[in-house]
């Protein structure tokens, strides 16, 4: 039987991200032998609104190649949510496929003082 990750888009990580200071956090390892596309990543406020916090996704060394900033102006509640990800158009947006042993982050670039300390990010995408 194939693992469910290399027939469809499914849960890649879920990891818990603090806003209130800058830095980058892992999100995903590429496992050995495999690729990976990125699909979108779902933020969940944690117990305080993020909503001043910049954040980026993207690989070690190049924190921006999968989604430049985004801003969590939607964060203003305990539970919201945001979706992440690319958006569609007319023509197709460019998206990378990460080879084995690249490191996924995502990076606070503006940290929101009074933000969340336990947001949580569920990474989606697809392994071949």
């Amino acid at each position: 039987m194939a693992d469910l990750k290399e027939c469809a888009i499914s849960l890649l990580s879920e990891t818990t991200l603090d806003v209130t200071s800058t830095g980058a956090t892992t999100l995903y390892t590429v496992p050995t032998g495999k690729r990976c596309v990125l699909h979108c990543a779902v933020v969940v406020c944690g117990s305080a609104a993020s909503t001043t916090a910049v954040i980026t996704f993207g690989q070690v060394g190049a924190l921006t190649d999968f989604l430049d900033s985004q801003t969590m102006t939607n964060l203003a509640a305990q539970y919201d949510a945001v979706t992440c990800m690319p958006i569609p158009n007319a023509t197709p947006v460019k998206t990378k496929s990460y080879a084995a042993s690249t490191v996924i982050q995502v990076n606070v670039g503006t940290a929101d003082a009074d933000g969340s300390t336990d947001a949580t990010i569920y990474l989606f995408g697809l392994i071949y």
